[in-house]
């Protein structure tokens, strides 16, 4: 066991983390979502296997570091920078995740100017919606108006495949 810790539980760590790096940004960035989408949520999980052993194997430098002090600042930092991110659900304010500029522009947006922007009609926008369950007064009603706190999922909905 010994020799398996010393010899991959550093490089699997480190090429799942490169993994889960790349497959991150490109989400972030909104590029290839349904390439990395599941393969980012899977192999973080697998990611967990290897770093679990990179622990195991480096447990003297992390006691080290800790009766040193200098674990303390890094995970509270660490968790301080998490905080933002998760209180919006954990306070009930708001569903979670941070939609994008993009995705607050169209989801305010009236069907009337979002359909062009889709490559649809204002009628054909409205019918989309409708089929999901969404119902319009109005072309001049916006998803945001029309799905409330389920706008973003509205506009995904009718997102062009």
């Amino acid at each position: 066991m010994n020799e398996f810790l010393n010899r991959y539980s550093t490089p699997l760590t480190l090429g799942l983390f490169a993994v889960s790096t790349i497959s991150g940004v490109a989400l972030f960035l909104h590029v290839g979502q349904p390439v990395f989408h599941e393969m980012h949520e899977w192999l973080s999980m697998v990611l967990l296997l290897p770093f679990g052993f990179h622990v195991w194997k480096n447990w003297n430098p992390i006691v080290s570091y800790a009766r040193r002090g200098w674990l303390v600042v890094p995970l509270v930092l660490s968790l301080l920078v998490a905080i933002p991110f998760a209180w919006p659900a954990l306070s009930g304010t708001r569903e979670g995740g941070s939609p994008s500029l993009p995705m607050r522009i169209m989801t305010k947006a009236s069907l009337a100017d979002l359909a062009p922007v889709l490559k649809t009609t204002p009628d054909a926008l409205q019918a989309a919606l409708a089929a999901k369950g969404w119902k319009a007064a109005s072309p001049q009603d916006s998803i945001e108006k029309i799905a409330g706190p389920e706008a973003r999922k509205a506009l995904y909905a009718v997102l062009p495949k």
